[in-house]
């Protein structure tokens, strides 16, 4: 599998050279391989290592599959491994949003708050059909239910709106992270939230007023958000917030905010 990444992330960017996306999908082998202990980690996130995640690079151009596993190593992140994700932002009729805590078993960002869900689509024909991001929003459906319990149906396709990307870099730990062009996803609707223990700790709605009050309560005990969700809420998040009903004025499919630098 990962001479395919190889060989897939090499004939797209032999324009550029031996650059680092090259080199990230050659090293990938040797740091897949190595030593990492997954024996202290929850059986069913480590089943999970084995999806497929798409490849691409900083313009988000589909270079070709890779296990999560591989993705979420720093040894291979530190050296340009970039997958694509989605972070959706669900809301309800009275314009709250819905919060998941990370369950403790999770991998990355164990026990963090973040946005209502954050994943990645998988290197599949349906989440990789790339008009208006529908194979993002498939993906969105499928871990809508998987992390929160919320049918498919009542988050049709046509409700999940694409505003915009973002791409940034950040640690777990020194063995995990993240390395992500992030689709940002908006839904209002009215939802039944059944949350899924091994993938969330707990889940609760908040009024915008609400928001940084709960984060600074966090920070006073200790923790932290999720990196990409601090970055949204710190660039984006309540100026979007504030027109949750006339969002497309905030549509920017052409731009990739680049907000790695941004972090401490």
């Amino acid at each position: 599998m990962i001479g395919n990444i190889a060989r897939r992330v090499l004939t797209r960017t032999k324009h550029m050279g031996d650059g680092f996306l090259g080199s990230a999908a050659r090293s990938a082998s040797a740091a897949s391989e190595s030593a990492v202990n997954l024996d202290s980690f929850d059986p069913t996130q480590v089943q999970l290592l084995e999806e497929q995640c798409i490849l691409v690079d900083e313009q988000d151009r589909v270079l070709g599959s890779g296990s999560k596993k591989d993705c979420h190593l720093m040894t291979n992140i530190n050296k340009g491994l970039l997958h694509r994700a989605f972070s959706v932002f669900l809301f309800n009729s009275k314009d709250e949003l819905l919060l998941q805590q990370r369950s403790d078993a999770k991998i990355t960002f164990p026990g963090r708050f973040t946005n209502t869900c954050c994943s990645h689509p998988l290197y599949v024909a349906d989440e990789l059909e790339e008009t208006d991001a529908t194979g993002v929003k498939k993906a969105a459906q499928r871990r809508l239910f998987i992390e929160l319990g919320i049918d498919p149906k009542e988050v049709p396709l046509e409700s999940i709106r694409y505003l915009t990307r973002i791409l940034y870099k950040a640690p777990s730990d020194s063995v995990w992270g993240e390395n992500e062009v992030d689709y940002i996803l908006f839904v209002q609707k009215d939802v039944r939230v059944k949350p899924n223990p091994n993938e969330v700790k707990e889940s609760l709605y908040l009024a915008r007023e609400d928001m940084l009050p709960f984060i600074t309560s966090l920070e006073a005990q200790g923790q932290v958000i999720t990196p990409w969700f601090k970055l949204v809420v710190e660039n984006f998040l309540f100026k979007w917030w504030d027109n949750l009903h006339s969002l497309e004025k905030f549509e920017d499919h052409q731009k990739i905010h680049r907000l790695t630098e941004k972090r401490a």
